[in-house]
């Protein structure tokens, strides 16, 4: 008996030490090396930022965002429609899942992929409160976002692409994802503009987002540039063999 006792506390105190970890070290104690390879720190040049910590998800949901990223605006103009399966990449705590949700209707299908099952809580809190049964929340990884492979007509990534510490896997896996005729709808804050209030580090250029996009598979075909603070820009695979 105490011997096993000796046991269970042994395994509580593991238990207790992986829940003080990171989220990062987590995901890397809980799969082989060969599933997930080291997290960069910089990409083409440009430093990777920190994911942002749940404890930040009122700043998602603060009252002035609308007046100062007009976010309907970026809706507006997304091309979501009824029935289309699309992914809020990087949801957080759903501030964009749950329009999606609207958008695509009962017969459509939403997304939500997060790293931090934190993040994912609130959003299931959000979508019961929105009465929205069409949300699908998932607990991605930091290189594989865990989505099926052909069936999306849309992904949505709000200002989180920087902060992939797996850019190229990322990349790779929302390329396999997609639909015939799907795209991916990247923004990002402006770096190009030192008056948008953001720290330099949570922005990115034109030029640089093109300078990782186009070496994995994507090609630009659409932007909206009447965003106030942030890029948006239209990506499709490109499937064009080089000679």
């Amino acid at each position: 008996m105490r011997r096993h006792s000796w046991f269970v506390l042994l395994a509580l105190a593991w238990l207790g030490l992986l829940a003080a970890q990171p989220l990062a070290a987590q995901q890397r104690d809980t799969a082989t090396a060969e599933t997930i390879p080291p997290a960069l720190t910089h990409y083409k040049g440009r430093e990777i930022a920190q994911t942002m910590h749940y404890r930040g998800a009122p700043w998602l949901t603060r009252d002035n965002r609308e007046q100062e990223e007009r976010c309907s605006l970026l809706l507006a103009n997304l091309g979501v429609k009824a029935g289309m399966t699309v992914c809020d990449m990087g949801c957080g705590n759903g501030f964009y899942s749950i329009q999606l949700g609207k958008m695509v209707g009962p017969e459509g299908r939403v997304l939500a992929v997060d790293v931090q099952p934190q993040m994912l809580e609130m959003l299931k809190e959000r979508a019961a409160e929105a009465g929205l049964e069409n949300i699908e929340p998932i607990l991605g990884q930091l290189h594989d976002p865990k989505l099926p492979a052909g069936k999306l007509d849309l992904i949505l990534m709000v200002d989180v692409y920087h902060e992939f510490s797996h850019p190229e896997h990322m990349l790779a896996a929302m390329r396999q994802s997609l639909a015939p005729g799907g795209v991916i709808v990247l923004t990002e804050y402006r770096a190009e503009d030192p008056n948008v209030p953001i720290k330099p580090l949570h922005k990115m250029s034109k030029r640089q987002i093109m300078k990782e996009f186009t070496p994995n598979g994507f090609k630009l075909v659409r932007e909206f540039d009447r965003l106030p603070w942030q890029h948006m820009m239209f990506f499709e695979r490109e499937d064009r063999q080089e000679p």
